[in-house]
């Protein structure tokens, strides 16, 4: 039975969960040299992202953000071409990780991607020594294209083709 993962918007009153949720070793280690400005970006809403909180029975379990990295504004992706999301993604509490809520809100952070026929590709970028992340990401499908380092952190960029994804899914009758 699938675990049932409902998404809603990432929002100011989230300010303290989220700051909660970074104090988090498993969360830090993933993501060490961020500051992600919650207080500021909470409060805003541009075109090319979207933050969300992923939900298991009305509690928050993670947080997750879609960007479009040829429109985001820092050009933290550097030049890529458009049709492209990356996908930022953790769970908040230690205590949820593997009981499968990380699974489901990829899948459907996915399909959720793929929604829009203009994606055709979806980027990670997972810190190189996060050996537990590229394990769970090359699980769904997900190729390492390249290592890039990104700031101070060496990471390993992964890749999803609509394609490749495609064909892994149940064929619908």
């Amino acid at each position: 039975m699938e675990i049932e993962i409902e998404f809603r918007k990432a929002e100011p009153a989230d300010l303290d969960l989220l700051r909660h949720w970074d104090q988090q070793q498993h969360v830090f280690s993933s993501d060490p040299n961020d500051d992600w400005n919650w207080e500021t970006e909470l409060q805003r809403d541009p075109p090319w992202r979207e933050q969300w909180i992923a939900e298991h029975q009305g509690r928050p379990v993670g947080f997750l953000q879609i960007i479009d990295p040829a429109l985001e504004e820092s050009h933290y992706w550097g030049d890529v071409p458009y049709g492209l999301r990356a996908i930022d993604i953790w769970l908040g509490d230690p205590a949820d990780m593997g009981k499968g809520f990380g699974t489901q809100i990829m899948k459907k952070t996915i399909t959720r991607c793929f929604e829009d026929p203009q994606v055709q590709a979806i980027l990670l970028d997972p810190l190189e020594s996060n050996t537990r992340a590229h394990l769970f990401y090359e699980k769904l499908g997900f190729l390492v294209i390249r290592r890039q380092r990104f700031g101070e952190d060496d990471c390993l960029v992964y890749r999803l083709d609509r394609n490749h994804w495609e064909s892994r899914q149940p064929a619908r009758s």
